[in-house]
């Protein structure tokens, strides 16, 4: 980061599936990438050990988004799909959408064939006026910053 930026505050974000917006969450979790390393030991000529590092398989964490429970039943019918086991059908590309203030796009990681594999109602008291809680588990085959 050259010196001087700004970090970008985590003001509001949504998620997109195939372009549509479906839902605007509080809190997201999990959005990372990884590679293994694999270390090769060798002697090099004048017999001393050598150990070289490299990249072995990539991974994708899985990403857990909350957020305040509406109407909206776009994340459980897509989830639906999974459980009937469509899951050509479900699995989407999609974008996470981070929003500055102003309402103006401050970053995008897309992702490559994701779908839910859990969605929960988290919180449900009698008699409380608690605001309830959904929660989705997206899993992905790959994330890019855009």
């Amino acid at each position: 980061m050259p010196i001087g930026e700004d970090a970008i505050a985590g003001y509001t974000f949504k998620i997109e599936i195939d372009g549509q917006v479906i839902a605007q969450f509080k809190e997201l979790s999990g959005l990372e990438a990884s590679r293994e390393v694999i270390e090769h030991r060798e002697n090099n000529m004048a017999g001393k050990e050598v150990i070289k590092k490299l990249p072995g398989k990539k991974s994708w964490g899985d990403i857990t988004l909350k957020r305040g429970v509406t109407d909206n039943m776009v994340v459980w019918e897509w989830f639906q799909k999974v459980m009937d086991g469509l899951i050509d059908e479900a699995r989407k590309n999609g974008s996470i959408v981070l929003y500055d203030y102003a309402g103006g796009e401050t970053g995008r990681w897309n992702l490559t064939n994701c779908w839910p594999s859990k969605v929960a109602v988290n919180g449900m008291q009698a008699g409380s006026s608690d605001v309830l809680v959904e929660e989705m588990t997206l899993v992905h085959e790959g994330v890019e910053p855009a």
